[in-house]
């Protein structure tokens, strides 16, 4: 049993770094010799002065609601902060099915992002100097480099499929059900000629429908995810239910495999799964990677107000990086409340799905 006065103790330090890195950023942001044009430009409509009247998290409600429409289309360079100008620069899409898809701008948020999510990774599983599968999504998203970068921070290389999850969206649209087959069998077909090539790949990314697909595969050629080597797998989507969980570790992997859940965006970068823990039931919590992201489980009618522990309600993010500030998105999520764990002493959120507003309208497609 944690000592519930060394927990309080920890979250009411971290509350003070939370609020130390939210000064520090919004200055960064707001000052005319560092900051973006975006943002510099936004201030003049804003009935506060940042510099001045942003002093902790709670102030980042002076805010209005940041509208993801903003990340559409270009210049891209109007998120870029001065102080950053003429360094190479990535930009990284979401979406992008129908329309212009929303961008950000990344000089150095993924390799930061995802080497702290290392530092949580248990080496026993992810053993350092191992190479990795990357089978998701490739194109112009933040994911593949994401991946890579950590392979290559824990010593090792990563492989990659070909996927491009718009194809398989517009086929879902178009009813055409064993094309969409096909196609994942076309992605799965080419992380089995990986597996099978002799890279010693023991680590992988992917997402639940296409770890099933190739567990699977796999048991149908007399084979298992053990038996092809791997002994750890790091899991993202919105498919990664509790139901789903329980069925991964017992059906799916065995007990030597170990899966971590993860719940992240191109927004937010990588929120990491509670330690696994019987008793939880195979609950997945998910706890942002603070101070550089916040989530906050708000009121379905007032994003100002968290609700209590326990209490259903929407996802509320804030991104705070040098390359990045978002003070306050509404995702497309809602979940429960959770309370502060020993490894990561802030709020967290449990059961996320798609906010019910919106949940019908939403199209998961191959992965």
């Amino acid at each position: 049993m944690t000592d519930n006065s060394n927990l309080d103790e920890l979250v009411k330090q971290h509350q003070d770094i939370l609020d130390a890195h939210t000064r520090e950023h919004v200055q960064w942001h707001f000052n005319p010799e560092t900051g973006s044009p975006y943002w510099l430009e936004k201030a003049k409509s804003f009935d506060f002065d940042p510099l001045t009247d942003v002093n902790c998290f709670e102030d980042l409600n002076k805010f209005p609601l940041f509208e993801d429409d903003e990340l559409r289309g270009g210049p891209v360079d109007r998120w870029i902060p001065k102080a950053l100008k003429g360094k190479p620069t990535y930009v990284f899409e979401t979406g992008g099915t129908t329309g212009v898809p929303k961008s950000r701008v990344v000089i150095d948020d993924f390799r930061i992002d995802y080497e702290n999510f290392s530092d949580t990774l248990p080496d026993e599983h992810f053993p350092k100097g191992a190479n990795w599968l990357m089978l998701g999504p490739s194109g112009p998203r933040r994911l593949r480099l994401a991946v890579e970068h950590l392979a290559q921070y824990r010593g090792g290389i990563s492989f990659c499929v070909d996927l491009d999850p718009r194809w398989v969206v517009k086929l879902i649209k178009k009813g055409k059900i064993d094309e969409v087959k096909e196609y994942s069998a076309h992605v799965i077909d080419q992380a089995m000629t990986i597996l099978g090539a002799g890279h010693n790949i023991q680590c992988m990314f992917t997402t639940p429908k296409l770890l099933e697909a190739l567990a699977m595969r796999l048991m149908d050629e007399g084979s298992s995810i053990e038996e092809a080597g791997i002994k750890g797998i790091f899991c993202g989507g919105t498919e990664f239910t509790q139901q789903w969980y329980r069925f991964a570790r017992e059906e799916l992997l065995g007990e030597n495999v170990f899966i971590t859940p993860t719940y992240g965006n191109t927004l937010m970068g990588l929120a990491c799964g509670k330690p696994f823990d019987p008793a939880d039931n195979y609950k997945i919590t998910y706890y942002a990677p603070q101070p550089r992201a916040a989530i906050r489980v708000v009121d379905f009618d007032d994003h100002t107000k968290v609700v209590g522990y326990g209490e259903t309600g929407r996802v509320k993010l804030f991104t705070m990086t040098k390359e990045l500030f978002i003070p306050g998105f509404l995702e497309r999520d809602e979940g429960e409340r959770e309370m502060p764990h020993i490894k990561y002493p802030w709020d967290g959120v449990s059961g996320v799905r798609p906010f019910h507003k919106i949940a019908s309208s939403t199209t998961v497609g191959v992965y």
